[in-house]
């Protein structure tokens, strides 16, 4: 028992975690990370491997040599799928998964991995050391060397991402980091102390308390509800049902998506990021609360005078989120949603308001945003007009590019017409059924 008591005690807590984990998610009904299920499957099941071979190693007299064999090699090929695992969570976490074809090169150093740990199976040995016995050879080197690769590179993307990845989030991730990379050099330099089964333990307790708790989580969606709730309250006053709010956080989204495949924003993205921006999004017209009735609900077309007071509301909206906002102890999040109010209607050529910024003094969510917002603008029915036909909303789009819109995104827009009309119609669908 005393080979295994380190085991043990991690085992012991995984175990909590994830009791914990199970308990509130079901009780609740949060959705699940299924990368952080899969650590959690995973993880338990590499202490108990990494434990029966600290013990098998130590009692060769009383196992077959078989038995010995196969325990260390499903605790090698556990080892690795937890690295995949933990490997495609932080990526996720950073940067975004966002193809199949993406996700499948980022296992396949891992499947290969796995694929050379079972050819060398045969090769294994074992040296007896002053306190405890330990395996050695090729498996045991690919191991080991797949875990420095996955985290190398996760650090590599932590430096390039690194003004992108929230604080919090960026933090954590460097802990973890910091400590896996420690436990498997100092296994590497004293293989006697057998403590690998630190690493699945501390990942799980880790990724539990800064990212995956389930109050935390519950704790954002709430946040996100009455977010979502007040901007619906605020577009209702102008007759509109919460339409305009659901679809231009969509096209929002698919620029988004469009962007991961654009060298030049690229490295400006973060799965942070994106979700800052769709959370933004509904609160672009926030300020929309402080326009009169009389010119939100107006018919027809607004005089100069009343468009000098409409166009009050982006400026009042960034009032009004810096306001709101700044207990929320996320300053990413604040900032992306003040600019977004604030300068999604200024151009650009710069001749757009309250700001008259232009071009790349935009920020490129405002930027995004603006695109969004005028081309559900002109494809939706309002008070004053009927909806305009899809293909003249997008050649309005296109004629805007280099004047009112960002030349890139608006020809990435128009590269997504396709994915773009069908959620169109799909959404008029729904709205006809309510």
């Amino acid at each position: 028992m005393l080979d295994v008591k380190l085991q043990i005690g991690c085992l012991l807590v995984v175990l909590y975690f994830n009791a914990e984990y199970m308990k509130d998610t079901l009780q609740k009904k949060l959705p699940c990370n299924g990368y952080f299920d899969a650590i959690l499957i995973i993880a338990p099941w590499a202490i108990v491997f990494d434990g029966i071979t600290a013990w098998t190693v130590n009692h060769m007299d009383k196992v077959p040599g078989w038995f010995n064999m196969i325990c260390h090699a499903l605790f090698f090929i556990l080892m690795d799928m937890l690295t995949i695992a933990i490997f495609l969570y932080i990526i996720r976490m950073t940067i975004g998964i966002n193809s199949a074809t993406m996700r499948f090169m980022l296992m396949l150093p891992g499947i290969v991995s796995i694929a050379l740990i079972i050819l060398f199976m045969d090769e294994l040995y074992y040296i007896k050391g002053r306190t405890t016995n330990y395996s050695m050879g090729n498996s045991v080197y690919v191991c080991f060397a797949s875990l420095f690769l996955h985290f190398l590179i996760i650090f590599g993307v932590i430096l390039i991402h690194r003004k992108t990845i929230e604080k919090k989030n960026l933090f954590g991730i460097i802990v973890l980091m910091v400590l896996a990379l420690g436990v498997l050099i100092a296994q590497l330099i004293f293989p006697e102390i057998l403590m690998t089964s630190v690493v699945p333990a501390f990942t799980v307790i880790n990724l539990y308390v800064n990212f995956e708790d389930p109050a935390l989580r519950r704790l954002q969606n709430y946040n996100a509800n009455m977010v979502t709730g007040f901007a619906t309250l605020v577009e209702n006053r102008d007759n509109n049902t919460g339409g305009h709010i659901n679809r231009t956080r969509e096209y929002v989204r698919i620029i988004l998506d469009s962007l991961w495949l654009h060298p030049k924003y690229r490295l400006v993205l973060s799965r942070d990021y994106v979700m800052h921006v769709l959370d933004a999004a509904p609160m672009h017209d926030i300020g929309k609360i402080a326009t009169p009735d009389h010119i939100l609900q107006k018919p027809g077309k607004l005089t100069a005078e009343e468009y000098e007071i409409m166009k009050d509301h982006a400026k009042i909206g960034g009032e009004i989120i810096e306001k709101t906002f700044s207990d929320l102890d996320d300053p990413d999040y604040e900032k992306i949603a003040y600019e977004v109010a604030r300068h999604h209607h200024e151009k650009w050529n710069g001749t757009g308001y309250p700001d008259g910024l232009s071009e790349e003094e935009i920020p490129i969510h405002a930027r995004i945003m603006a695109i969004a917002d005028v081309f559900d603008a002109i494809s939706a029915k309002r008070c004053y007009r009927d909806a305009m036909p899809l293909e003249k909303c997008f050649r309005i789009i296109e004629e805007g590019a280099g004047t009112d819109f960002d030349p890139d995104l608006v020809d990435l827009f128009l590269g997504k017409k396709k994915e773009i009309i069908a959620y169109y119609n799909q959404s008029k669908k729904t709205d006809s059924d309510l």
